[in-house]
């Protein structure tokens, strides 16, 4: 006649069956068989006087849901960002060969090459843009008026203030209205042309003719 041995006994024997818990330290999934095939081994070598109760099998089965239910939720966010990446590819494709107009005040110039933006008014007034080359030389003064707040356009053909083409290099931006202790600088948004588009783990980043790399976010428009 076999014996049943005590609860103590039996908890240890089966306590190798228990669902395990969702340990950052454990590295191997467990399937809905493994579970079932656990559970079964659970219930056969359990303490006939202490069963098993029903909550605590349902306990075991909700823990199982909820780990089932993270793996899924992963695989569909995997499944979102795959087609988001998808998504933006098409996206950037659009973009080359296109116009950005990027806030920013400085620029690469070739030999007497011109530029186009805007200034970003906070008045009525007059606005004053001063064309700076990297010696920190202004080699041209640019004038013009305000209606009100908002955009103004503006270009500057590459010639410095004796008509000459400037060399080529760095070119600098600055826009200020009023005069001595009301002046103000004002906001520059250059135009330049899309040569590519990287996809980074942080977004879109356009490569623009003479600006470099720059985040889609600092884009304020883009043209034809």
């Amino acid at each position: 006649m076999s014996t049943v041995n005590s609860a103590t006994n039996t908890d240890s024997a089966y306590a190798q069956y228990a669902f395990p818990t969702t340990n950052a330290s454990q590295s191997d999934g467990m399937g809905q068989a493994d579970f079932l095939r656990l559970m079964t081994e659970q219930m056969k070598n359990q303490d006939p006087l202490n069963p098993l109760k029903g909550n605590e099998f349902l306990g075991q089965l909700a823990q199982f849901s909820t780990v089932q239910g993270i793996e899924n939720m992963q695989q569909a966010m995997s499944a979102m960002a795959s087609v988001m990446e998808n998504d933006q590819s098409l996206r950037a494709a659009n973009l080359v060969g296109r116009d950005a107009l990027v806030e920013v005040d400085k620029v690469q110039l070739q030999a007497g090459a011109g530029v186009s933006g805007e200034i970003v008014a906070t008045q009525a007034g007059p606005i004053h843009v001063e064309v700076v080359d990297a010696a920190g030389q202004v080699v041209r003064r640019v004038d013009m008026q305000a209606a009100g707040s908002g955009p103004v356009q503006f270009s500057w053909d590459g010639k410095d203030a004796n008509g000459d083409p400037t060399k080529a290099g760095t070119y600098t931006f600055r826009a200020t209205s009023g005069s001595g202790e009301d002046s103000e600088a004002l906001a520059v948004r250059l135009a330049a042309h899309i040569d590519s588009v990287s996809i980074e783990p942080t977004g879109l980043v356009l490569n623009l003719a003479g600006l470099g790399s720059m985040p889609l976010s600092s884009v304020r428009r883009i043209g034809s």
